[in-house]
């Protein structure tokens, strides 16, 4: 069995975000999060309002570090978090095929639709980040579909996230290309048509914000948030749909809290979680809950199907075929 190392107040190597020494009796649930930090803290904040008798301690850093830091320590025997809320389905789907994730049928399960769960109940989508388009205001076109980004008026024009360092562009590209309407053609067409990939979401919409590219592929939050605090950019959920990341929680299979561990399952899926996740600006995976300002009902937003066991079956060739195209 895995077992947790001790931790010392000497180990700086193990300090933990968040950290806070529990209550006698209490008990501890240890959480790693690849959410914002204030994020993080507001989740943890609610979640222990509603459960006083649980400390959390967290970690938090972005996914692909995260990962790296909980292989490095399945690897070495020990398994440290009772419970991972991270960006993917991909990620999480890889960790359960691995064996490192317990099932939990949450009863919270029966609000939500099917597909944004694993039947088995190993992990459970608690929102839904999904890409679009966004623009500048001052740019000549008004994009509405994923197929404008490819006519010749667009040429030169158009930035987007790599799927070498984004897990949502990952998704987004996998999704995309398992579109009927669009398929694995359609990138090499963005390729045609000289799009530009870098980095992540953030130099993305930087770079639209700032007008250095007028229209680019980008997460949904971002350009929105940013609109409402007056940046030049609006956001379209495209007409033939959008690719989504749903950052899923999951229990891993080791977890030495395992009730704390059900009960923090339990809230963000709960009315309560979900509404959290609405007033932190991001939309709801709960179909229930209203989104945030400057989203649209959720019945205007077409989500675009993915399965996510081909996918992760198809990662190392996404991969490689878009590096490939735009380079590393």
């Amino acid at each position: 069995m895995l077992k947790r190392p001790l931790v010392t107040a000497l180990s700086a190597s193990v300090v933990l975000t968040g950290l806070a020494l529990p209550a006698l009796g209490n008990e501890t649930l240890v959480l790693y999060t690849s959410q914002p930090n204030s994020d993080a803290q507001q989740t943890v904040d609610a979640f222990q309002a509603a459960h006083p008798g649980i400390e959390v301690e967290w970690v938090r850093d972005g996914t692909t570090q995260l990962m790296t830091r909980l292989r490095s320590e399945l690897s070495a025997g020990v398994s440290n978090p009772d419970v991972l809320l991270i960006a993917d389905s991909m990620t999480m789907e890889s960790l359960k095929q691995e064996g490192h994730l317990q099932a939990y049928q949450s009863p919270e399960r029966e609000a939500y639709d099917a597909e944004l769960y694993d039947p088995e109940g190993y992990y459970y989508g608690t929102k839904l980040i999904t890409t679009g388009i966004v623009y500048n205001t001052g740019a000549e076109h008004r994009p509405q579909r994923w197929q404008d980004l490819i006519q010749p008026e667009y040429e030169g024009q158009v930035t987007m996230p790599s799927p070498l360092y984004s897990g949502a562009a990952l998704i987004h590209m996998a999704t995309i290309e398992s579109n009927p309407e669009l398929g694995e053609s359609y990138y090499e067409a963005l390729q045609a048509n000289r799009v530009e990939a870098q980095g992540g979401n953030g130099g993305v919409f930087n770079a639209v914000a700032a007008g250095t590219k007028p229209y680019g592929v980008v997460v949904d939050f971002l350009p929105i948030r940013e609109a409402a605090k007056g940046s030049p950019v609006a956001f379209v959920f495209p007409e033939e749909g959008v690719s989504a990341v749903t950052e899923p929680v999951a229990i891993m299979q080791e977890a030495e809290n395992l009730d704390a561990a059900q009960k923090f399952v339990d809230f963000v899926l709960s009315r309560e979680g979900q509404e959290l996740v609405s007033e932190q600006g991001y939309l709801p995976a709960h179909p229930d809950v209203a989104p945030p300002a400057g989203f649209p009902a959720r019945d205007d937003i077409a989500l675009m199907p993915l399965d996510t066991q081909s996918a992760l079956a198809r990662e190392d060739e996404l991969k490689q075929r878009f590096g490939d195209l735009f380079g590393s």
